[in-house]
């Protein structure tokens, strides 16, 4: 019978679970929140119901395990029946490039494209990958593959969602009327360019003696009182160096707090930001970054600091970037998953 017969349509079966095997050079290890994204979206693909499992590379094994581990990470991926190898980063690609895998996905997150010495070690390892996903599109495109997927990474809306900022300010120990600037990441992580952001916290204090700093990364600290630092802070100033970022969690997590952002336009920022309001992207200078030029990009992103100190409102954009969702990423990530495999002979 056909359905126009009036019999129903037989209903399809359910997509089963997944077995993916994630290789990765970026993990957290040792208190540390290293490749923390990368395990945000691990935690948010096996919340899904699938099944993930994680073989990471060099890390506390060296920079030589980036060659070593090829015969590890194959011995793993064939005896653990997995559907997907999910290579995260470039850097990892040629550990898994020979796993003889039919179904490989690799994700580029940002110095792994812009870096040139990165960018090889990437290209050295992309070549049997059937699916890339880039985490913006001027990564994607800065890489020469326009048409490769574009999916950022996600935020967990749960975790990050604002509390009473005066309870704590007082927990931390800062005053309720002091303007507090954001430093979104270690300032010993030269990429972050630490120095750019005193530059022009010194031109605020000129300005105005109740601004102060408020770095986010501190060792060992809980997630709990990594949300709160955003509470806390008036702004989130991001200040890292011209094609170092591909879609920089800090501030996708400062948007869902509610919080400000004054940028330079690095990755996805300008995406992110668009019709978020208060905040702010701010174009690096054409050319050599030096002399007035330099002078001129400190006077501009202090302004545009100046300007959200201010005005003194939580930005309006955790509404408008509800596609970042990790839940909603990880089931994009998902999709390419299925169509990898659709399109992949059989084992």
């Amino acid at each position: 019978m056909t359905a126009a017969s009036g019999a129903r349509p037989q209903a399809l079966p359910p997509a089963r679970p997944l077995r993916i095997l994630a290789v990765t050079n970026l993990w957290p290890e040792n208190g540390s929140y290293r490749g923390i994204f990368v395990q945000r979206q691990v935690s948010a693909v096996r919340a899904l119901g699938h099944h993930v499992d994680v073989e990471v590379i060099a890390q506390s094994r060296g920079k030589h395990d980036y060659f070593t581990a090829v015969p590890r990470v194959r011995r793993r991926a064939r005896q653990g029946d997995y559907d997907i190898v999910h290579v995260h980063y470039g850097m990892a690609a040629p550990a898994a490039r020979l796993t003889g895998h039919p179904a490989t996905v690799l994700s580029l997150y940002g110095s792994d494209i812009n870096v040139p010495r990165q960018r090889l070690m990437t290209r050295l390892g992309w070549g049997t990958s059937r699916a890339r996903i880039y985490v913006s599109r001027r990564l994607a495109e800065t890489a020469g593959d326009p048409e490769g997927h574009v999916i950022a990474n996600g935020v967990n809306f749960e975790l990050f969602q604002p509390s009473d900022r005066l309870a704590v300010r007082q927990k931390l120990g800062i005053a309720p009327t002091a303007k507090v600037v954001l430093f979104g990441a270690d300032p010993a992580r030269p990429v972050k360019n630490y120095g750019l952001f005193r530059e022009v916290i010194a031109e605020l204090q000129r300005r105005d003696d109740s601004v102060q700093e408020l770095v986010l990364h501190a060792e060992g600290q809980s997630e709990t009182d990594l949300v709160r630092k955003y509470d806390a802070a008036d702004v989130l100033l991001f200040t890292s160096h011209r094609g170092s970022e591909g879609s920089p969690t800090v501030v996708k997590e400062a948007v869902a707090m509610g919080l400000p952002v004054v940028s330079v336009d690095v990755g996805d920022v300008a995406e992110v930001l668009d019709g978020v309001r208060p905040s702010a992207v701010v174009r690096y200078p054409t050319g050599p970054l030096e002399g007035m030029t330099h002078t001129r990009l400190v006077a501009e992103l202090a302004d545009r600091t100046a300007e959200i100190l201010t005005d003194g409102r939580r930005a309006d954009g955790r509404e408008q970037v509800s596609w970042l969702d990790e839940r909603l990423v990880a089931q994009r990530i998902t999709e390419v998953y299925r169509t990898v495999l659709a399109s992949s002979p059989r084992r």
